[in-house]
């Protein structure tokens, strides 16, 4: 059975920075693109980033480009979402997800591209 876990959120200042992980179980990871997705409050659920599943092509919404850096390890099944100079409007659940096989480029935004969901991890940014 296929699994993610997020971790890794919690409340920090504006400015502040946080690192969240994604653990995978089950399933072939390394043959896996894996993402990020965020909910706020009463919004739409929104696409952070992306990376394939060799980490040689990856995507960032332009609302966290520059600041937010995806990553993953393979060996160890985990994708890294590193975030830096946070802002308010970064407030938000933040979802792991995996697509087994190949995300085609022009599709890794989309929710529907993706096979399995974790949980969702809190990240609250105050002012």
């Amino acid at each position: 059975q296929e699994q993610l876990v997020e971790s890794g959120g919690g409340s920090v200042q504006a400015g502040g920075s946080l690192r969240l992980s994604c653990a995978a179980s089950g399933g072939t990871f390394a043959t896996w693109d894996m993402g990020w997705f965020r909910q706020a409050p009463g919004k739409e659920r929104e696409f952070v980033s992306a990376i394939n599943f060799n980490g040689d092509y990856i995507d960032y919404a332009d609302s966290v480009k520059g600041r937010f850096t995806i990553s993953r390890d393979n060996a160890k099944k985990l994708v890294y979402l590193e975030m830096n100079n946070l802002k308010p409007e970064d407030t938000a659940v933040y979802y792991c997800v995996a697509a087994e096989g190949s995300v085609n480029s022009m599709l890794v935004r989309r929710e529907y591209a993706y096979d399995y969901w974790g949980q969702g991890t809190q990240v609250t940014v105050s002012s």
